[in-house]
C-alpha cells in the first residue's frame, strides 16, 4: 500500500464535502504557504494556542511563528520558560482549556472521519474536548479509504516515521509508539476547522 500519495481533486472535494457534514470548517488549499496563511487568518491575535507536536506545522512554519511572535499567547512558549517539571505540569493542565488547539492528524478516511495517534495522549483531549477551537492542517496524502486503511496507515507509515524523528531528535533509541488512539465522528458546528492541502506533509 503506498501511504503518501496524494489524493485526486474529487477525492479531496469529496472528503471535504463529508468533514462538512460531520460538523467540520472545511477548507482546501494548495500549498503549505497557503495553508500557513489560512491558518493565521482562523487564530485571532492574542488568543491562547495550544500546539500540539506537529511535524506539518513545523514544515510549513506555524509553530515557530507562534512560538516567537508575540501576537500570540503559546502555550508551547510559556512551557519551555519553566525548568521545574511540576509548575509545568501545571500549567500544562490549566491550559488544556486554552482558546485554540492547533496540530494535525494522522488519516482521514473518505467518509470525513479524523484519526490521530500519540504515544503520550496530550493530543488527545485537545482534539477531542478540551479546547474552545481546533484548527488542523492535513496533507491529503493522509487520505484514506475506511477506518481499516487509516489504523494501517498509523502502524505501516506514521509510526516508524515519528520513531525515526523522536531518534535522531531526542536519542531514544527505542522510538515512539502508539499510546493512544482517536477517532472523531463529528464535532459541534465551527469547532473543528480542517485545512486540507494539496501537499505532501507531515507523517
Amino acid at each position: 500500500m503506498v501511504w503518501n500519495k496524494l489524493a485526486d481533486d474529487a477525492t479531496v472535494d469529496s472528503v471535504a464535502k463529508a468533514l462538512e457534514k460531520r460538523g467540520m470548517e472545511v477548507y482546501v488549499v494548495d500549498s503549505g504557504a497557503e495553508a500557513k496563511k489560512k491558518f493565521f487568518e482562523l487564530i485571532p491575535d492574542g488568543a491562547e494556542v495550544l500546539e500540539s507536536s506537529s511535524t506539518t506545522l513545523n514544515t510549513i512554519g506555524v509553530t515557530k511563528e507562534l512560538e516567537q511572535d508575540g501576537k500570540y499567547d503559546s502555550v508551547k512558549r510559556k512551557l519551555h520558560s519553566i525548568n521545574n517539571p511540576e509548575e509545568r505540569n501545571n500549567v500544562r493542565r490549566r491550559s488544556l482549556g486554552a482558546a485554540y488547539g492547533v496540530g494535525s492528524v494522522q488519516a482521514v478516511t473518505e467518509d470525513g472521519r479524523l484519526v490521530t495517534a500519540s504515544a503520550s495522549g496530550s493530543q488527545i483531549a485537545t482534539y477531542a474536548f478540551s479546547t474552545q477551537n481546533v484548527v488542523l492542517v492535513v496533507g491529503t496524502q493522509k487520505i484514506v479509504k475506511n477506518l481499516d486503511e487509516a489504523f494501517k496507515r498509523i502502524y505501516e507509515h506514521a509510526l516508524p516515521l515519528e520513531s525515526k524523528r523522536v531518534n535522531e531528535t531526542y536519542g531514544w533509541t527505542e522510538g515512539s509508539y502508539v499510546g493512544k488512539l482517536l477517532v472523531l465522528e463529528r464535532d459541534r458546528p465551527g469547532r473543528t476547522k480542517v485545512i486540507l492541502v494539496k501537499e505532501k506533509l507531515g507523517f
